[in-house]
């Protein structure tokens, strides 16, 4: 199976550059939907967190209190990476697991935190999906609620753009219109095909 990883910084609209993928028919893998699987309540991964960060974690519907918890790791560098190194490998499994029954052309797999390719040794070529730190700023505030503040400070744990570039071998600069984005996606799906087709 030809895999794509799809990163970029967060609010970069990675989301959005996914469902447009998926409505042309491409098996999308999301590593934030299976985190968010596999710390459930009554999954192991949510007791094994529960029990390092205590109870304040939990709603009081019993479950992990999303927000809060990233409020906290994005505080606390040590946190973060402990939370890192417990559920990236657990993410990388299942993401194994997806791709091998995964049908379509070719599949992309929407991994935010993509720091290190060796880590994803059947990745075929990579996505970055770029956008201005204003639009950043604009899409936390509306759609986590999050102060400028604390958007700023989310930011600021992000990877540098040096880097990300280094790792990209597809750069998406999602900064017009939805319909630019679209046509933008549209334009690389048809590269992607003819990849395909080479291999």
């Amino acid at each position: 199976m030809y895999c794509i990883g799809l990163t970029g910084n967060i609010a970069s609209g990675k989301s959005t550059v996914a469902s447009y993928f998926a409505t042309l028919g491409i098996d999308v893998i999301s590593a934030d939907i299976i985190a968010k699987q596999l710390t459930a309540k009554n999954q192991p991964a949510f007791q094994e967190i529960t029990n390092h960060f205590g109870k304040t974690v939990v709603t009081s519907a019993g479950e992990l209190d999303r927000p809060y918890l990233r409020q906290l790791i994005f505080k606390d560098a040590a946190e973060r990476l402990w939370l890192e190194k417990f559920l990236h490998p657990l993410i990388r499994k299942q993401i194994e697991a997806q791709v091998q029954i995964a049908k379509s052309p070719y599949c992309i797999i929407e991994i935010p935190l993509l720091r290190d390719g060796s880590l994803y040794p059947y990745l075929n070529r990579i996505l970055l999906v770029e956008a201005k730190t204003d639009q950043q700023i604009e899409r936390l505030i509306s759609r986590d609620n999050s102060s400028r503040k604390d958007s700023l400070a989310i930011l600021a744990t992000q990877a540098d753009t040096h880097t990300l570039h280094k790792l990209a071998d597809d750069i998406l600069e999602n900064t017009g219109s939805l319909a630019e984005l679209q046509k933008k996606v549209s334009h690389l799906h048809q590269g992607y095909l003819e990849r395909v087709l080479e291999n």
